[in-house]
């Protein structure tokens, strides 16, 4: 898929992987909108890409929706990479033995994993409706991470959400091809972006000193390198990419 001159939505693309792939897509010729918090450098990035910001909680249908008219109105959309989600710790029984939190816990997997499957209903509702180029009419990319396989102590919620996706993935392109609409999806491994922000420099360090080859944390530019590719090749379909170095985490 050619996306020169056709529009292209990125979630969480005001900065880390989502911004990393939107400013590739624009180098591609992508007209470029960028979903993302109110609060967050999503008009400020949009703008230096020249394409539209948009904010959206994208578990909400109607600012979803808002969002897909934005595209619409740049063009036929033909690329879509949902790179939103968000973390939190939690353990099945706390230090005293109480019961995990319900209410943290259904709030990831809202996030990470109904919040995917919503841009994925409504994109592929408006993929279905352009005409095909070259035997398809778009591709969606969805962000798992190498946690659906080895979740650490803690990250019970998150792994849970991104096992979905793993999941969703395959149904979705088996699904959706008969419209002409690929679906796949990358699971990273430890990628330096804002989330680790808040670590000191030597667990940062130390994390990337983890992965057998290369010994570093992963660079969202390679994340992006990887989306954009998916997107031009019309045989990735159905597949869940690890982008990892080859590290497994181990317990904790």
């Amino acid at each position: 898929m050619n996306v020169e001159g056709h529009a292209a939505l990125v979630t969480g693309g005001a900065s880390g992987l989502g911004r990393a792939t939107a400013e590739l897509l624009a180098k591609r010729g992508a007209k470029i909108v960028i979903v993302d918090l109110p609060q967050s450098a999503g008009q400020d990035v949009a703008k230096a890409l020249g394409g539209v910001f948009v904010p959206a909680d994208v578990t909400d249908e109607a600012q979803m929706r808002t969002a897909l008219d934005a595209a619409d109105s740049l063009g036929a959309l033909r690329a879509v990479v949902h790179c939103a989600g968000r973390g939190a710790t939690l353990r099945v029984l706390d230090r005293d033995g109480m019961a995990a939190s319900l209410e943290i816990y259904e709030s990831i997997v809202r996030i990470n994993l109904t919040g995917t499957f919503n841009v994925l209903r409504l994109a592929a509702e408006r993929m279905a409706k352009v005409e095909p180029v070259d035997g398809e009419r778009g591709a969606l990319v969805l962000t798992a991470s190498i946690a659906a396989y080895e979740g650490q102590i803690g990250q019970i919620p998150y792994a849970s959400s991104k096992a979905g996706i793993v999941g969703m993935t395959l149904v979705a392109a088996r699904d959706l091809a008969q419209r002409l609409i690929r679906v796949a999806a990358i699971a990273p491994g430890i990628f330096d972006t804002p989330i680790l922000d808040r670590l000191p420099i030597e667990i940062k360090d130390k994390l990337g000193a983890a992965v057998p080859h290369p010994a570093r944390l992963g660079r969202a530019q390679e994340f992006a390198a990887l989306a954009v590719h998916i997107v031009e090749n019309a045989m990735i379909n159905g597949e869940t990419i690890r982008l990892d170095g080859a590290v497994r985490m181990p317990p904790r």
